[in-house]
């Protein structure tokens, strides 16, 4: 069980303390950046491959959405803001160099469950200035920089005064990016400059070269695809909130997914991550397929792919579509349709489906 009063093992009180008593917080993490070499509660030193050793102090240096972040040593005290940096993190075997975590929206995979444990949760929703600054942070990761605000953890210039570098994935900013990386090379390149920050660089390689392999397989599927037809297309349904479809813009991993497989997103005309659109919009573009994001695990209305399957059918025009009439429908985990570590799972669920509907010999 996450414990968030933990004692800070470089400060006197208890972090839980900082949070009811703000007027410390300036202080504490003045401390906890002057004192960033000892050791964490859970073993602290630097780590090859994921495996704590002694300490390094291999410099190191990166830029982040525009921003050059530079450290002197591997950080020992990081705060993943989000469910995708978090697994990212813990991934790449960095649990014992991490300080906190917050705002999972779903439970964490089994894989990561023990390694988890040990991490303490500063919010468990979006955390604020004042939360993050209580877990002394020497540095902070975030999958979305929206998170990066002066009303949630404070804004990366604010960070970069207190001497806090906050890496934000490329993903998430792509206009500081170089023109024609795919979002998957942009996710592959943050496991690399995090693997340079925290002296973990074989095994984010690794990582990276797996995953680059796991997506050129499912890209397989498009060169076997029927010949002299056009690219089946599909609907992405991740939510329904308020009756109210939310599906897969252009701007979203989806889109990238459905050209790797060899399909082509039938909302990829909407300049958005996951717009809200109708169902009368959705019978219109008559998509060969549907993709159902399953989150149950987040458990709001409407999450689960049973209650979308369920609106479908409900639905007097979607209803009297092939691909619903057919039970032509993939179902993912909802969760893989974001950028994260985990995306491509989601993408070799996309190309063996596609098999099994018949779109690919």
């Amino acid at each position: 069980m996450h414990d968030n009063t933990r004692t800070h093992p470089c400060l006197p009180f208890p972090t839980g303390d900082l949070m009811r008593h703000p007027a410390r917080l300036g202080i504490a993490l003045t401390l906890a950046l002057a004192t960033s070499g000892c050791s964490t509660a859970a073993g602290g030193g630097s780590q090859k491959d994921g495996k704590s050793s002694g300490p390094s102090a291999a410099a190191a240096s990166v830029t982040s959405c525009g921003r050059k972040l530079s450290f002197a040593g591997p950080p020992e005290r990081a705060v993943a803001l989000d469910q995708t940096s978090t697994e990212t993190l813990l991934e790449l075997g960095l649990q014992d160099r991490m300080a906190g975590t917050a705002n999972l929206k779903t439970k964490i995979p089994a894989q990561y469950e023990a390694a988890y444990a040990g991490v303490p949760v500063i919010a468990p929703k979006i955390a604020t200035g004042e939360q993050l600054r209580a877990a002394g942070p020497d540095f902070v990761v975030a999958g979305s920089a929206d998170l990066f605000t002066k009303d949630r953890a404070g804004t990366r210039e604010e960070l970069a005064a207190l001497k806090v570098p906050a890496f934000v994935s490329a993903v998430d900013c792509p206009r500081r990016n170089p023109a024609g990386r795919t979002p998957f090379e942009l996710l592959f390149s943050d496991y690399e400059n995090l693997g340079e920050v925290f002296g973990v660089r074989e095994r984010a390689g690794k990582l990276a070269a797996g995953q680059r392999a796991a997506v050129a397989k499912a890209g397989e599927s498009a060169a076997k695809g029927p010949r002299g037809k056009e690219r089946p297309t599909v609907v992405y349904l991740y939510s329904v909130f308020n009756g109210m479809p939310y599906v897969a813009g252009s701007t979203g991993l989806p889109s990238e997914m459905s050209r790797i497989v060899g399909a082509k997103n039938a909302f990829d005309d909407v300049n958005e991550d996951w717009p809200e659109v109708s169902w009368e919009e959705v019978a219109k573009r008559n998509p060969d397929f549907i993709v159902i994001g399953d989150l149950s695990e987040r458990g709001r209305p409407g999450d689960s792919a049973s209650e979308k399957r369920a609106a479908m059918t409900g639905h007097p025009v979607v209803s009297k579509l092939a691909a619903v009439r057919d039970n032509k429908i993939l179902e993912v985990p909802g969760t893989e349709l974001d950028p994260s570590v985990r995306s491509v799972h989601a993408l070799g669920m996309l190309a063996a489906g596609m098999k099994d509907l018949g779109y690919v010999r």
